[in-house]
């Protein structure tokens, strides 16, 4: 018997293109480059390569929590609901949460790339062969309209956003983004991955790993840059730094310029300095108070969070204004 295909909608994400992105960055006072610029083939590559890491702590603990805690987080979803991944890099999360829902109406994954939303809908669907499963190749972080409803089943929408990507928002543009999806997902709710502030020397190690596999991931970007610009961009200019700044609470993620000399871009020219630095990432960490202050203020209302042992890591539920 064929296996059922997944339904996949393209709503054709209106995307900055790489070379804007590179300009606009390099221009702009500091230096930063927007984080989805790290995703080219060997940049996803390299990211799973990072959760492996016995330094890099989020990927295993939050599927610790799941795993522990998933017949409470099951209870509390309840039955029958339709989960809406945000951002579906990997599958291997939502494989975890999908068997321990009660009785799940359906998943449906968002994602700026069609490719890797092809890959994971078809692995999901291989795998949950009686689960109606879709995508939309849309960037969830967008306001405009999904086709929520006419995928969703008959249950409550809950959001499933995993792995602490809203630390890679700044505070008031998480806040924003939570509200936009808490009534998108009304009378459901939403279950939200959040690293959580912890020692130091912990999160500087979690982004310096021994092997060098995330310096590689940050340097990959320029790589990235250079294989699809005219330019003379030289990706062993620059050095990984990573550092937790207690004071912004984050983590931050930079390509120093090992020394002065100027990049060329088309026909634009950029002057860097000795020890100029490329802003590619941050991360915000959390407390679980602080967090839940933050979802109040973009219209949800926390009901559910689980920890690791060491509170490490949260993973919230956040029940939408009709839910609450």
């Amino acid at each position: 018997m064929d296996m059922p295909q997944p339904t996949l909608i393209d709503l054709k994400p209106d995307l900055a293109s790489v070379e804007d992105a590179v300009l606009q960055g390099l221009a702009a006072q500091p230096k930063a480059l927007p984080a989805w610029l790290f995703y080219d083939a060997e940049g996803s590559r390299l990211f799973e390569a990072i959760c492996e890491q016995p330094e890099y702590y989020p990927t295993r603990t939050e599927l610790a929590i799941l795993r522990e805690h998933g017949p409470d987080i099951a209870a509390t979803l309840g039955e029958g609901c339709t989960l809406v991944e945000l951002g579906s890099g990997s599958e291997r999360k939502a494989k975890v949460l999908l068997r321990l829902l009660r009785a799940p109406d359906g998943y449906i994954g968002i994602d700026v790339s069609a490719a890797q939303l092809r890959s994971a809908t078809a692995a999901l669907a291989r795998a949950f062969p009686g689960l109606p499963v879709a995508g939309i190749c849309a960037d969830f972080g967008d306001d405009g309209a999904l086709p929520l409803a006419e995928l969703a089943g008959d249950g409550p929408l809950v959001g499933f956003f995993p792995g602490s990507t809203i630390g890679n928002m700044d505070p008031g543009a998480a806040t924003g983004f939570l509200a936009g999806w808490a009534e998108r997902l009304a009378p459901g709710g939403m279950l939200v991955g959040v690293d959580l502030v912890k020692d130091k020397a912990v999160l500087d190690a979690a982004y310096n790993d021994a092997a060098g596999v995330t310096a590689t991931f940050n340097r990959n970007m320029l790589v990235h840059v250079a294989r699809r610009l005219d330019t003379d961009l030289d990706p062993d200019a620059f050095a990984h730094h990573a550092f937790f700044d207690p004071a912004a609470s984050r983590v931050e993620m930079h390509l120093v310029a090992r020394r002065a000399h100027t990049v060329r871009v088309g026909g634009h020219r950029f002057q860097f300095r000795a020890g100029e630095s490329i802003h590619t990432e941050s991360s915000h960490k959390y407390t679980v108070e602080g967090f839940q202050a933050l979802a109040r203020q973009a219209g949800f209302q926390p009901q559910r969070v689980w920890t690791d042992p060491r509170r490490w890591f949260s993973v919230h539920y956040l029940a939408a204004p009709a839910g609450a």
